[in-house]
């Protein structure tokens, strides 16, 4: 049995941008763990945040989304750069969102983690 090219998620760009919104806690509580200096991580993760609130904001149809994206890279001046490196991110998970009814289904499902559970302290420490 194959799963139907449409699901309970309306493909709008405001919609999936709603879904991936709520699945970047996870990432953002996955950064926070790291060792390193995570500053670059947390301005991307920072750029990309807006521009799916944006996106949520202003609901572009569907085939006017690339271009919605193009506009705010034009009009993001000096972080031109890293919001078109967000907006491509950001693109290819709508695209995935399109043809991927197993990634629209994660969507639907509030996107769940493992980065989102507490951890256990035998986890904790093989990481």
């Amino acid at each position: 049995m194959t799963a139907e090219p449409e699901t309970d998620l309306a493909l709008r760009p405001a919609v999936v941008c709603a879904r991936l919104l709520e699945a970047m806690s996870a990432s953002e509580g996955r950064r926070k763990r790291r060792k390193r200096d995570t500053t670059p991580d947390a301005l991307g993760m920072r750029i990309k945040r807006e521009l799916l609130e944006g996106a949520v904001a202003n609901d572009p149809e569907p085939d006017d989304f690339e271009g919605w994206l193009l506009e705010q890279c034009l009009a993001a001046g000096p972080l031109a750069g890293a919001t078109r490196a967000m907006a491509r991110d950001v693109m290819d998970e709508w695209r995935i969102a399109l043809v991927a009814p197993n990634f629209r289904a994660w969507l639907e499902s509030g996107s769940p983690s493992d980065d989102t559970r507490p951890r256990s302290e035998p986890d904790a420490k093989r990481r």
